[in-house]
């Protein structure tokens, strides 16, 4: 590929850097050679963004737009009024709601996500990149004319042993990795069920897969299923709600908690020195 052409627009909906690298999704890049541009990979598809000055412009065509990345980039929710409704919760909230306006939850595949957050226990986001990247690379299709890979579908995982994943590094989560993707390519784990059920049967479903605990299982369900009201909470976060919000617990932040967590964490991330 030459080069995208920016065939579509948007008007300024979303933050490219505070919503693709916040730790929600891994398969999105800044360009090295020009850092306006992000780049990355959903549904077997390749898009690259950047900021012009009246909004977003999108390699796609208007049609895929419409049927992949509206719904992908989640256009079609009003996130200043959910912005404002969490603002009134608390002026903590209000002030990282204010810090990153920019976030989006991205609906993402539900496998993909699954995957993705088996592989991202006990890393941080650059190693998860990598890892991720290579996975698709190792075991994933090539996406015509773009030298990037699609995401390894469940049946091709499941396919492969703990030898064949060996080169990937991806250590002590290997076997997590299959045993998810046998028992959803097997139809144990129904992702369609645990997509149209609510977020309880989801959590108790995907807990059935070696290796996936509460906030794995939390991640695919916000990130993957759209399940708003999911809140993960790992040692991070949990430090940065007794810091931040000390009495709040998920539950009181109601039907879009997810979002309010990608505002905590957002900033917490972004402000270390609150913790030393």
């Amino acid at each position: 590929m030459s080069g995208p052409v920016f065939a579509a627009k948007l008007p300024p909906l979303f933050d490219l850097a505070q919503t693709l690298d916040c730790g929600q999704a891994f398969r999105w890049k800044q360009s090295e050679e020009n850092p306006g541009i992000w780049y990355g990979a959903a549904y077997d598809r390749v898009l690259y963004l950047r900021a012009a000055e009246d909004g977003l412009e999108l390699s796609c065509s208007p049609e895929d737009l419409a049927s992949v990345w509206q719904d992908y980039f989640d256009l079609d929710e009003d996130y200043a009024r959910i912005r404002q409704e969490l603002s009134g919760l608390s002026p903590v909230l209000k002030e990282a709601a204010a810090f990153a306006p920019g976030i989006r939850i991205l609906r993402q595949e539900p496998w993909e996500a699954l995957c993705s957050f088996i592989m991202s226990q006990n890393n941080n986001i650059s190693r998860i990149k990598g890892l991720v990247g290579n996975f698709c690379r190792m075991f994933g299709e090539p996406i015509a004319g773009t030298g990037i890979y699609s995401f390894p579908t469940p049946q091709a995982v499941a396919s492969l042993s703990e030898e064949d994943l060996a080169p990937l590094r991806s250590g002590y989560r290997a076997p997590y990795i299959l045993d998810a993707a046998r028992k959803v390519a097997g139809g144990e784990i129904d992702l369609r069920r645990v997509m149209d059920e609510p977020p309880g049967f989801g959590r108790e479903e995907l807990r059935k897969i070696k290796g996936v605990g509460p906030k794995v299982a939390e991640c695919a369900l916000l990130y993957g299923f759209h399940k708003t009201e999911c809140f993960p909470l790992d040692v991070w976060m949990k430090r940065a709600m007794a810091r931040l919000l000390p009495g709040m617990a998920p539950e009181d932040f109601g039907p879009n908690a997810g979002l309010a967590q990608q505002y905590i964490f957002h900033y917490s991330r972004m402000h270390p020195e609150l913790f030393e």
